[in-house]
């Protein structure tokens, strides 16, 4: 069973939540929380898979909790998945910096916010349809001058190619058709290439993208 937490000051959005999560055979809600605070102490009594947690909370925002989380190695199992109402949500981009695997804006389809809580358990990261290549163009917009690129000499060539197309947006079916080799074999390097750069997931592996240089803004296809 995919366990999940519900971090979302308002009632009537965490029990729209749990009635859908709880409906799947295969997901179950282990808890919930009102603010940031209340989430970072559930995490860490019931350590869900997945935390699905608003961005704008009282106590302790879901910026913060997220940090706190994600700089703790005892949970290094756990998945956040930030929720806004706004699309590119200013404050999305530090999210994914912070070790957020993502975002969804709360109006999304229940399907997609299922495929959402399942996609992030398998490792993938998670963002809204439709919205990737934008929220990708505004953070590189954002961003700050390009850091050293000293990383990407731990990678290969092609390992360079895959985190450039991973940076543009790119699925592992789109990269393996790109590259014409299978999706094994992508997902295989897009892993590879995660594990060289300690990015916890495909979202951060977008931002080392953008702070190494290796993408550029006016790159997305």
């Amino acid at each position: 069973m995919i366990r999940v937490l519900l971090a979302d000051d308002q009632s009537l959005v965490r029990a729209g939540f749990r009635a859908l999560l709880d409906a799947q055979p295969d997901i179950v809600v282990a808890g919930e929380a009102a603010d940031g605070r209340e989430a970072v102490g559930a995490v860490r009594e019931l350590r869900p898979d997945v935390v699905l947690m608003d961005i704008r909370m009282p106590v302790l925002d879901g910026l913060a909790a997220t940090r706190r989380i994600t700089d703790d190695e005892e949970l290094s199992g756990v998945k956040v998945v930030m929720l806004t109402t706004f699309e590119l949500d200013e404050y999305v981009f530090e999210a994914i910096r912070s070790g957020a695997s993502g975002f969804l804006v709360k109006d999304t389809e229940p399907e997609e916010l299922l495929r959402a809580v399942r996609a992030v358990v398998a490792g993938d990261a998670l963002l809204s349809p439709g919205v990737t290549r934008r929220l990708i163009a505004e953070f590189a917009a954002r961003s700050k001058e390009p850091a050293a690129a000293d990383a990407l000499t731990r990678l290969t060539e092609r390992e360079r190619e895959v985190m450039a197309l991973v940076g543009i947006g790119l699925s592992n079916e789109e990269i393996a058709r790109r590259l014409v080799v299978s999706p094994l074999t992508a997902k295989t390097h897009v892993s590879r290439t995660m594990v060289k750069l300690g990015a916890r997931d495909r979202a951060q592996l977008v931002v080392f993208a953008y702070e190494s240089g290796l993408v550029r803004p006016g790159w997305l296809g």
